[in-house]
């Protein structure tokens, strides 16, 4: 596809760039049961900023914020990341291209800090990571994917976001920007109605598939 206009490429981080979903569920499924003696809560907070899970569900819970904020710390720190299949070469392709990349993630910088520690190369591999800290809304509230959008001077009509989370595949919808979910926290039959066009991973997926993509 030749086009003068620049295309921008917004990527949620778990889930998307790395396989840290199912790591965080046991996290947050055992703070659930131990805290509010509930089941499946890692699914219920997923695509949530710590403070926005913090205001929802602990927030008559000081003691309990504290312990779960360092209990997270420590887990975060020993994590495996693992990227998604098929991701790196898609994002090779996408530089080779010439098209703007952001991580546009939930996570704070004391949780990035510690993907850079595993993952030095992540800095690299981006134009730009905005994180928790640099939007007051966040997702479903698409305030994080506009700034993607303003940082890189694109339209929705020349961006793509690609999440996994039910909070994140809304905010993408709601920016305007062409949305690809990927089926790898949510099933294939649960984000269909959340996005325009879904991936179980980026294998094989390439600039040129993803230029002849439309809304």
């Amino acid at each position: 596809m030749n086009t003068t206009k620049t295309i921008a490429a917004l990527f949620d981080f778990d889930g998307v760039i790395m396989d840290t979903e199912t790591q965080y569920t046991v996290f947050w499924d055992e703070q659930g049961r131990k805290y509010l003696n509930e089941e499946d809560f890692g699914r219920r907070i997923k695509g949530q900023t710590l403070t926005q899970i913090y205001e929802k569900y602990f927030s008559d819970l000081p003691e309990a914020q504290q312990e779960i904020t360092a209990g997270l710390n420590i887990y975060e720190k020993s994590m495996s990341y693992e990227y998604i299949p098929g991701v790196e070469a898609f994002i090779a392709d996408l530089r080779r291209n010439g098209v703007k990349m952001a991580v546009v993630t939930s996570s704070n910088d004391k949780k990035m800090e510690a993907v850079y520690r595993a993952k030095p190369e992540i800095k690299t591999m981006f134009d730009r990571i905005l994180t928790a800290e640099m939007f007051t809304a966040s997702k479903p509230a698409p305030d994080c994917f506009l700034l993607g959008m303003k940082v890189f001077g694109t339209t929705p009509e020349t961006t793509y976001v690609f999440e996994d989370s039910f909070n994140g595949l809304k905010a993408g919808m709601a920016s305007g920007a062409t949305v690809i979910g990927l089926a790898t926290t949510n099933s294939r039959e649960e984000i269909v109605p959340l996005c325009h066009y879904v991936l179980d991973d980026f294998q094989g997926f390439t600039y040129d598939k993803l230029t002849e993509l439309h809304k």
